[in-house]
């Protein structure tokens, strides 16, 4: 028996090794196919990144989000890492079946650590089994985050763990009853039910069954080993290794997600200038080797957990999008085509082929099959993403935020997009018309840019226009950027004249732009036209810049004197402004309105007083709290708004469900499947509310749309009313009485108090 379990198992071990060698040598090639990034852009602060790969690790801060997941999780991962100890037992005991390891093998706190985490991650492996077959997609079908997985890996790699977990104990078991153990004892406090049941046989029994399961042991270790090593797209087995690169590795060192700005366009690494692009750059992603080489990482690292599918609007209504299958789907291809790259392969831009037919003679024929599949493209044209994928996307962040190995999903969509929009000219039609308005209007409506102050004329109170009342803002606090819905959407001047005369109410000095302004240009960024965000984007730097008094510099920090403070009430101009502009030299403070007016309630400034009675549900906008984390202020506002009793949909904060507009799906049409605002106007209502508050002109479009839609349809009572929260402010603010006071003099009502040293809003970063 003895000599069986050596040979048997020194063998595998070869074997395992040396594939393991293999396939390690096949990533670095593999990887190194990617596109270079720019220089520093993932290894900046490489203490942070260290510090933020501990924290997410040992904390497991993504995991334990999902609870009792989260625990078996963290112990699997915790005794994969720790108990490889127990493989140099194994193999001591193929030799004698009493031998431990020096020093340590007779130490109580590390046979206690060994009993105590091989039980754990025993049981924490069969917690996660029972969790995977009680949701298979047999039963939920496609709301199982499962569906589309590989079951048969990953049944393995469980089935493996669980095997190994069990062995260790017996061996456990097996040595206590070698030892002449006849008492309970400390460092067997798990493993003593079976160090009893060995008890009784004998010496040479006891040894044959050392070896018998050291040998099982290995094996099954080393077959997983040689399993894993002939198949690099195995990410259920790989996520072990490539996790922590690829953690350190993520687009924000300090460890926030891989959301809020998009990254500027690059071409080899380089960011692309659009006033004089070079005669080689290549513009978005056509081919599998164009991602970068975080991308293709990103895409081996995939574990098939389906958090993100679970999460995504678009999964979640019949559309054809799950991130984790669009992963799954890139990796898979990448890894299948990466023979015929490695040769030499690839196609120009002109669709040229790179290697010569020497090159290409020993590359497999399945890889060369896979050389020829169009990266998007129909079923019929055996594309490898679906036209129908790509731009379901809402860029809600929702896959992002739920990955536990930080994917960057959103990045390698728009990057795909871009080059079907720059390049191809293939996108949804209705998209087209938007690009037109905003190339020739500057604004997604197509309307004069006149009409951005028509909306002065409905208030009764002056507010300061820069160029035309004021010269510039240095005698205001703020600069409200009113943005286009807010001037030009009927519904969202709802909004702007309400935050407006909240602000005028308290005091609060601030002016608007001139009507020179454009679109901010998320829509036109997200759909993936770059250049025409850029061009957007470095018309408003300047009429910004200038606004805020470019010329009055502090000559140490070559900055403006003024604090370039902006408020917005749309969550798009925000994240643009704050978090994408600098890449255009355009650095401001920028918050959101119920930032600032939280803050005004905070110091007294504000004083809801006039009950607003009724049931209400939040919807958090997904550009205002997964992009930019702002949770609480909308909250605490209605939370102060006497009358009101908030109730929290199922999908709230960080696990919202998106509205259906972001990404530019705003405007498209939505002919797959449920429409998403419909979905989620269906949870809001489930609560039974009278009113659904958000803190979105795009939201508030589309939840509007939906429940008038229901209204129509008897789905939904008349009374329900969809508004943005600093309606619901000022419904409560301006009380009959104040509104008599200020018809007399025009003041802000006396009587609010004037707190002092409250902490300012945060900007976006």
């Amino acid at each position: 028996m003895q000599l069986a379990a050596i040979i048997v198992s020194l063998v595998l071990t070869v074997v395992g090794v040396a594939l393991l060698a293999r396939a390690i040598g096949q990533f670095v090639r593999y990887f190194k196919l990617g596109q270079p990034m720019p220089a520093g852009a993932r290894t900046d602060n490489p203490y942070a990144r260290s510090v933020t790969l501990v924290r997410e690790f040992l904390g497991h801060t993504r995991m334990n989000r999902w609870g009792i997941v989260g625990v078996a999780h963290w112990f699997v991962a915790i005794g994969f890492l720790t108990l490889p100890p127990t493989i140099i037992t194994a193999y001591g005991q193929l030799f004698q079946a009493d031998w431990t390891l020096p020093v340590i093998g007779g130490f109580l706190p590390y046979e206690l650590y060994i009993e105590f985490i091989a039980a754990m991650t025993t049981l924490g492996i069969a917690t996660l089994m029972v969790i995977r077959l009680l949701n298979l997609p047999s039963r939920p079908g496609r709301k199982s985050r499962f569906a589309g997985s590989k079951m048969g890996q990953a049944y393995f790699v469980e089935y493996v763990i669980l095997t190994i977990g069990l062995a260790i104990y017996v061996l456990r078991g097996l040595e206590g009853a070698l030892h002449d153990v006849d008492h309970f004892e400390a460092a067997y406090f798990a493993s003593y039910p079976l160090v009893l049941a060995f008890k009784g046989l004998s010496v040479t029994a006891l040894q044959n069954l050392v070896y018998l399961f050291a040998m099982i042991k290995l094996s099954t270790t080393m077959i997983w080993m040689i399993t894993v090593s002939l198949n690099t797209n195995m990410g259920v087995a790989w996520h072990r290794f490539l996790a922590f690169p690829n953690i350190w590795f993520k687009r924000n060192a300090t460890g926030e997600t891989a959301l809020g700005g998009l990254q500027p366009m690059t071409s080899a690494g380089k960011p692309i200038d659009f006033t004089d692009p070079g005669e080689d750059d290549v513009f978005g992603v056509s081919q599998v080797e164009q991602f970068s080489w975080k991308g293709l990482l990103d895409f081996s690292t995939c574990t098939e957990c389906g958090r993100c599918q679970s999460q995504c609007p678009a999964w979640n209504t019949g559309k054809p999008l799950s991130p984790k299958l669009l992963i799954m789907s890139l990796r898979d291809h990448a890894h299948a085509k990466a023979p015929y790259l490695l040769a030499g392969g690839g196609k120009t831009m002109e669709g040229e082929e790179k290697a010569s037919e020497e090159q290409l003679k020993d590359v497999p024929a399945a890889a060369l099959a896979e050389a020829e599949r169009p990266l998007i493209g129909t079923v019929e044209e055996n594309g490898v993403i679906d036209p129908d994928v790509l731009w379901s996307c809402t860029t809600c962040g929702a896959c992002v935020e739920q990955c536990p190995v930080d994917i960057e999903h959103v990045d390698h969509i728009v990057d795909m997009r871009r080059y079907q929009v720059m390049i191809e000219s293939a996108f949804p039609s209705e998209a087209g018309t938007m690009l037109k308005n905003l190339e020739k209007k500057g604004n997604p409506w197509g309307l004069a840019k006149k009409q951005r102050l028509e909306w002065l004329k409905e208030v009764d109170f002056e507010i300061p226009v820069v160029g035309k009342d004021i010269e510039d803002l240095s005698e205001v606090e703020y600069l409200y950027w009113v943005g286009c819905a807010g001037a030009l959407e009927d519904r969202a001047k709802k909004t702007t004249k309400a935050f407006a005369e909240l602000l005028h109410i308290a005091g609060v000095k601030f002016a608007i732009m001139g009507g020179d302004e454009k679109c901010t240009g998320d829509s036109a960024r997200r759909l993936g036209n770059e250049p025409l965000f850029q061009e957007l984007g470095m018309e408003n730097v300047a009429a910004l810049n200038m606004a805020f008094g470019e010329d009055d510099e502090d000559e140490s920090t070559k900055k403006p004197k003024s604090a370039k403070k902006i408020v917005a009430t749309c969550p798009h101009c925000l994240n643009t402004l704050g978090n994408e502009y600098p890449q255009l030299g355009g650095d401001y403070e920028v918050i959101h309105h119920t930032q600032l007016l939280q803050h005004l309630v905070d110091e007294g400034k504000l004083i809801p007083v006039t009950p607003v009675e009724g049931i209400i549900t939040y919807h958090d906008p997904c550009y205002l709290g997964r992009h930019n984390k702002i949770y609480t202020p909308p909250r605490e506002i209605i939370g102060k708004v006497p009358g009101l009793r908030n109730e929290e949909m199922h999908r709230h904060k960080e696990r919202g469900f998106c509205c259906g507009a972001g990404g530019a799906r705003m405007w498209m049409e939505e002919r797959i499947g449920k429409r998403i605002n419909n979905e989620r106007v269906d949870e809001a209502l489930s609560l039974n509310p009278d009113i659904v508050s958000t803190a979105c002109p795009f939201c508030l479009v589309m939840l509007t749309d939906s429940v008038n839609g229901k209204k129509n349809d008897g789905k939904a009572k008349e009374s329900i009313q969809v508004v943005d929260v600093a309606q619901l402010l000022l419904d409560s603010v301006k009380t009959p009485a104040q509104e008599e006071d200020e018809g007399d003099d025009g003041e802000p009502p006396a009587g609010t108090a004037d707190a002092e040293n409250e902490p300012e809003p945060q900007p976006v970063k």
